[in-house]
């Protein structure tokens, strides 16, 4: 590299302040001297190149899910940038940090009808927590500092900064500037602790609802101490999955999304004080669990609370929420559920533990419950497993459990189709000599299926699980549900098989739960991507959305 230095140095010199591990992306004309660098730099982070600009920002969105720092994402000008859209747009709503990077046009061209000319800022602004366009190269790193920090502050999002083409290409005398140190939150005020430890006293049963923002490694350790020592009941969200450990499970109590039919929601409707910790409204609406607006709710979060007409929180204890839980153990040590509770506890974990459903399949197919549970004899707890959307995801977010947090990933924001591929490749990346396991439908899998060839490239070991049944099926049975019928969800027969094959990857067919079982078991751990093609008998969908739980538990 030469003595003179560019805009595009200053990009790279920043990550590589920053930490930056991956960046994602495809090049273009706009934005090619930051490849340049990427690419032949050995000091830059490792550049990996995908098949389209929408897998590229989900790999960074699952940076910053599993590290909560800010995965990097870089596209070329027009398309380029456009494409990012959706992959922002469902880690800005999820809560995952993401620095996007765009190229565009020069300067001079961006009044003009000139090639790939658009307003990137404007367009990516309703999808980001900030988006800028970087007008002089000299404030390129300054820039690139704080849209890092403003994507993982307080509830984390997506940043996207768009560069001009002169501005990259620009010499440049400044030096990037080192990240500073993360601001630190204290825990809740004092009296805001005491306010709910004397709430939890007075309780006959307290249930504490898990969001997204208490999965997180610090604030999970902190809830499974206070759970150690508390034994509050505990409802997930899909989100929420994994914070409950293996010896907690006697506090864990299920998952609640989408549908008002589960022990969770049975829980949420009997208690008489419900702990909303890092719980965010878009991943099951409190208008779902409170519909009768008379639950008397607490929130503990890190930023304030987002009021409506179903959720009016009485208190909220706002500040470092592990630091807050930590301090809430002491004043609520010693607190015992009442008897009467105890044993409506244990009668729900009955009904949790019975299935009303009889498994019956069709001869070629699989049953739901049998994939899940062959799959949960398979996977280890330490084991990333990432789901698409689809029927598949109520299936696999009622019925798979999970004890680590931010292994078990669902799009529960968005539910943005396509997710899981790219989402197993960062894990595959970061948490390297360990499976991951993607599960898609027939339908969400060809979103980002191209990206299969980015693992086979990278020879990530991902075991990529389709759930083939033929049908956008999660509309299919809601469809059903409320017209009697069904429309525009039908599609063509995809040979998964030779798809895994024409890129590389093997592939593999099971067509009854004993294939199934013996291919995971087969399956080396060195192994490379591998397809499961999985004939799915969905015919109990419909039953998803029964109302099956018994009126008098509520």
């Amino acid at each position: 590299m030469t003595d003179i230095k560019y805009g595009a140095d200053l990009i790279i010199d920043s990550l590589i302040n920053h930490n930056v591990k991956y960046v994602f992306g495809i090049p273009g004309a706009k934005i090619d001297r930051v490849f340049d660098r990427l690419e032949n730099d050995e000091k830059a982070p490792q550049l990996v190149v995908t098949r389209h600009e929408q897998g590229a920002t989900f790999m960074a969105q699952a940076v910053g899910r599993i590290t909560g720092e800010p995965g990097i994402v870089v596209a070329t000008s027009g398309p380029g940038v456009s494409n990012l859209a959706t992959g922002l747009l469902t880690a800005t709503a999820e809560g995952d940090a993401v620095l996007a990077i765009g190229g565009q046009v020069k300067r001079a061209d961006q009044l003009k009808r000139a090639h790939q000319s658009m307003n990137n800022a404007a367009l990516l602004s309703p999808v980001t927590k900030y988006s800028a366009e970087i007008q002089e190269a000299s404030t390129i790193s300054e820039t690139l500092a704080n849209a890092y920090r403003l994507a993982k502050s307080g509830k984390a999002g997506a940043s996207f900064l768009s560069i001009p083409q002169d501005i990259t290409d620009a010499e440049v005398s400044v030096n990037a500037i080192k990240p500073l140190s993360d601001p630190k939150l204290g825990n809740a005020s004092i009296d805001d602790i005491n306010y709910l430890a004397q709430a939890i006293k007075n309780a006959v049963l307290p249930v504490i609802l898990v969001g997204a923002g208490a999965s997180n490694k610090k604030v999970s350790k902190a809830l499974r101490n206070l759970l150690t020592h508390v034994a509050i009941p505990v409802v997930e969200t899909f989100q929420g999955a994994g914070v409950i450990s293996h010896d907690l499970e006697h506090t864990f109590f299920g998952r609640v999304g989408l549908f008002r039919n589960q022990p969770g929601d049975m829980l949420l409707k009997r208690s008489d004080l419900v702990i909303a910790v890092g719980y965010d409204p878009i991943e099951y609406e409190a208008r779902n669990w409170n519909a009768e607006i008379d639950s008397r709710v607490v929130v503990i979060d890190n930023s304030i609370a987002e009021i409506d007409t179903y959720f009016q929180p009485e208190r909220e204890l706002i500040g470092d929420i592990a630091q807050t839980l930590d301090s809430l153990l002491p004043a609520v040590r010693g607190y015992k559920l009442s008897q009467g509770s105890v044993e409506y506890l244990t009668d729900l974990r009955e009904i949790m533990n019975h299935r009303e459903l009889e498994i019956k399949t069709t001869s070629g197919k699989i049953h739901p419950l049998d994939l899940v549970d062959t799959f949960q004899t398979i996977v280890k707890d330490d084991e990333t497993v990432t789901v698409d959307v689809g029927s598949l995801y109520i299936w696999m977010a009622r019925y798979f459990k999970s004890y680590e947090p931010r292994h078990l990933l669902f799009s529960n924001g968005m539910q943005t189709l396509g997710v899981a591929l790219p989402w197993a490749i960062t894990a595959a990346l970061l948490r390297p000599g360990k499976k991951v396991y993607s599960h898609s439908g027939d339908g969400g899998f060809l979103f980002t299926g191209q990206e299969l060839e980015t693992a086979v490239r990278l020879n990530l070991p991902i075991i990529q699980i389709i759930w083939s049944d033929g049908h956008y099926d999660m509309v299919k049975f809601q469809e059903e549900k409320k017209y009697g019928r069904s429309a525009g969800v039908n599609f063509g027969y995809v040979d998964y098989v030779k798809y895994a094959e024409a890129m590389g990857a093997k592939g593999y067919r099971a067509t009854c739960k004993e294939d199934f079982e013996n291919i995971l078991k087969e399956i080396p751990d060195t192994t490379g991507p591998v397809i499961i093609d999985v004939p799915i008998d969905y015919s109990d969908n419909i039953k998803l959305a029964e109302t099956i739980l018994p009126d008098e538990f509520y």
